[in-house]
């Protein structure tokens, strides 16, 4: 009987030790879901309308005016000689062309555009305002004002515009864009479809997205509803500082699904300063044409991974020439940026005032270095970038290599191909179908300038030949060539498995 109070007690102790323990799990379990909830979940907002009551006022509608010739698309129809209806056609069409000479159209448009000073400076896209004869700012209160532009550019794709109200005028400020996270609230304001004062809101989908519009992509991707209609309205993040400018939307019907791009406050604010100051932009200059660095490619500069902007090409007189930069390098950072991918390097350049000294940190032949270079200010009339003159020309001879036929350039070839005078180094006379040369795009014409890892200029077929052989007893897979069409230059590395011979 003792042994069955025992076991008794010890059963019900067992009982209320499991029933402490779970209830133990179930409060630990409540505290874990609260602290995740804390940590990662963030509610929407009770109500946006403190903010939109806010902004509202300093977001504008933009009306523009434009005169475009009259085209009415007709043509007079093709009538058998003689036809009873050839006299009442030409009688029609002469009097529609007469029509058209005297009078031309009047096409309107709308985009959106935010207020950025007190004084009347407004912030749009420059398509809003391109081509237009009259521009019209209209105020959340319905007052309309006309406007000039002070600046405008075409890169990125933004503009400035002055009007000149009676008193001080609502306004916002540009935030701080690199601060916004993918999954932010975002809220945008504009003039879809010409419904002025629309009020949307979404969060941020995606960070530098590339939708090729222009060198400097960079946009935040948003799902806020953006239309025709929204170009140049503001971004605001929830404290209602502006982090973007609704430029652009992917859609196949031509309203909202979800997918709208804004350009970053990061890149517009200090182009936007220099429209006010200059009516221009003045953009950093580093004075390179670059290129990817592909897997082949960076196996052929002995790199471990394909990161950085591979110089192809160096301007004459450019900064990048006269402070050290070379053809070959490969640039790994600059200024304290890290340049991961070959598109982040223009846009660096053009974020840096000119005339600041920076450190361009390079890969050359496999050794890192560090150059300091002075950026010079981007020509208004982009010149593409020339290599300079050679020598005279050397005998002709035909050399086979990687499927390229080679010769020295002579006066017949310089004619044949078009070639500038002072051209250097070795033309690609033709290309073996299937060959290396031929998958890389190599094609007649084309000038070989230097070839291998140490970039060795080549002045003849056998100068080529002999460094190919060289890359392929040093076990290399690919051997490097800068080729160059035109006035641009590019590297390709050339497969060494495919002979092509």
């Amino acid at each position: 009987m003792g042994d069955v109070v025992k076991t008794s007690i010890l059963e019900s102790k067992q009982r209320g030790f499991i029933a402490r323990s779970a209830l133990l799990s179930r409060f630990t379990a409540i505290i874990l879901i609260c602290t995740v909830n804390n940590v990662y979940a963030r509610t929407a907002p009770e109500s946006f309308a403190p903010l939109a009551e806010k902004l509202l006022p300093a977001v504008v509608n933009i009306s523009t005016t434009q005169t475009v010739k009259r085209d009415d698309g007709l043509e007079m129809p093709r009538l058998p000689e003689g036809s009873p209806f050839e006299e009442f056609f030409k009688e029609f069409f002469d009097r529609q062309q007469r029509r058209n000479g005297e009078r031309s159209r009047r096409a309107t448009s709308l985009g959106s555009g935010f207020v950025v000073d007190p004084k009347g400076l407004v912030v749009t896209n420059n398509h809003v305002i391109e081509g237009a004869d009259e521009i019209t700012v209209i105020f959340h209160d319905n007052t309309r004002l006309e406007a000039t532009v002070v600046g405008r550019d075409k890169k990125t794709d933004l503009a400035l515009l002055r009007v000149k109200p009676k008193n001080n005028i609502a306004y916002v400020s540009f935030g701080d864009s690199d601060s916004a996270k993918v999954g932010d609230w975002v809220v945008a304001i504009g003039n879809p479809f010409g419904l002025g004062g629309t009020v949307t809101a979404g969060i941020i989908s995606a960070r530098a997205r590339n939708i090729n519009a222009g060198p400097y992509d960079d946009f935040i991707q948003t799902d806020a509803s953006i239309n025709r209609g929204n170009s140049g309205g503001p971004m605001f993040n929830m404290q209602g500082q502006v982090i973007g400018i609704n430029t652009a939307i992917f859609s196949p019907s031509g309203g909202s699904v979800g997918i709208g791009f804004a350009i970053p406050a990061k890149l517009a604010k200090p182009i936007i300063d220099q429209l006010n100051k200059f009516g221009r932009a003045k953009r950093g200059w580093l004075g390179v044409r670059i290129q990817t660095v592909t897997d082949g490619l960076a196996e052929s500069l002995g790199m471990k991974e394909n990161r950085g902007a591979l110089v192809a090409n160096i301007t004459p007189g450019g900064p990048a020439e006269k402070f050290g930069l070379k053809v070959g390098d490969v640039i790994l950072q600059f200024g304290g940026t890290p340049i991961v991918e070959m598109r982040g390097l223009p846009r660096a350049v053009a974020e840096t005032p000119v005339g600041k000294t920076v450190e361009v940190v390079v890969l050359r032949r496999g050794t890192k270095k560090t150059v300091l270079v002075t950026l010079g200010e981007f020509p208004e009339d982009e010149k593409v970038a020339r290599v300079r003159s050679g020598k005279s020309d050397k005998a002709s001879g035909i050399t086979s290599v990687l499927g390229l036929e080679l010769s020295n350039i002579t006066p017949a070839l310089r004619k044949k191909f078009n070639l500038k005078k002072g051209v250097k180094g070795v033309v690609v006379v033709g290309v073996k179908a299937g060959s290396a040369g031929d998958r890389e795009g190599i094609r007649s014409g084309d000038i070989v300038r230097k070839v291998g890892r140490n970039q060795k200029a080549s002045e003849t077929g056998k100068d080529v030949k002999k460094r190919v052989e060289s890359a392929r007893k040093a076990g290399d897979k690919t051997v490097l060539f800068l080729i160059e069409r035109g006035s641009n230059s590019q590297f390709v590395a050339l497969k060494l498995d495919q002979a092509g011979n």
